[in-house]
């Protein structure tokens, strides 16, 4: 059924009679002008499915975070696990902001006597529709962008997320939360092995951060006056060129027999249903 998460008579409405919530919902983007829709939607909307969790009584609620709410240091090479503590950075964008004061509202709830899980993929990647981020991965690719950066981070199957999350509510595990991430890959090697998928050109020329500053000022400028929403901006510009590193042991660690799905293999997924899906 349709639920505005922000009107608590919904969120109360849609789960009566509910034992288990998979809480996946929230607004990603790194669009400046949608900076404090996003920071004030995320971190409510949490607050209103927690509360009605505890005062409902659920059995168990698992929540879908991110790895960028565990906060960025701008420490090269540091890797980070679920144990690290936010710290205010200029390195943190808008969106781990929003994702990690949701966090807190999912801590506060444990607290209160919720039993309940988090978890904290990478960048998920997986068939979805136009308009969704990975699609613009797809779309760059498609017309053959020619500049890549040097940056890396850690990048999941959105399929592997979900079986994570089912395993973890099944799971004798509460109050903890779990990185999920197939692992850390450079943004150059996602962008080619996106363009091999497509049969198109590979990235061939490096940005360095003073070129990709350019790029994303420019890009700005481009979108103001089409008003259309922006590709690059200051934040995705900052993530291309960071070297962010995740442990995902964990998790596997907990369930002996989980795999993940190789990032290869979820491109090729991606590039098949986009193409099919744009054949004219």
């Amino acid at each position: 059924m349709p639920c505005d998460l922000l009107d608590i008579y919904d969120v109360e409405d849609a789960m009566k009679g509910i034992t288990d919530v998979y809480h996946c919902a929230a607004i990603v983007t790194f669009d400046p002008r949608k900076r404090e829709e996003m920071l004030h939607i995320n971190p409510e909307s949490t607050a209103n499915i927690v509360n009605q969790a505890l005062q409902q009584g659920i059995r168990k609620m698992a929540y879908v975070s991110s790895v960028a709410a565990l906060g960025r240091t701008g420490i090269a090479g540091k890797e980070m696990t679920e144990a690290e503590e936010w710290s205010e950075s200029r390195y943190n964008s808008a969106y781990g902001i929003s994702k990690y004061l949701a966090e807190t509202e999912v801590w506060r709830g444990i607290g209160e006597g919720l039993n309940a899980v988090i978890v904290n993929p990478g960048i998920m990647l997986g068939e979805c529709e136009d308009g969704d981020p990975p699609v613009q991965l797809l779309h760059a690719a498609n017309r053959e962008f020619s500049f890549y950066t040097k940056g890396v981070t850690s990048w999941v199957d959105v399929a592997d997320v979900v079986k994570a999350l089912m395993l973890l509510m099944e799971a004798d595990v509460q109050a903890e939360r779990f990185i999920v991430s197939a692992g850390n890959i450079a943004y150059r090697e996602i962008f080619t092995l996106i363009a091999s998928a497509l049969s198109k050109k590979p990235p061939r020329y490096y940005a360095n951060p003073f070129m990709t500053g350019i790029a994303w000022r420019w890009s700005q400028l481009k979108n103001s006056i089409t008003g259309t929403a922006p590709l690059l901006t200051k934040e995705t510009a900052n993530n291309a060129i960071t070297f962010s590193y995740y442990n995902n042991e964990k998790l596997t660690r907990l369930l002996h027999d989980f795999t993940y799905t190789p990032i290869n293999q979820s491109i090729v997924l991606m590039a098949r249903s986009f193409i099919n899906s744009h054949k004219k």
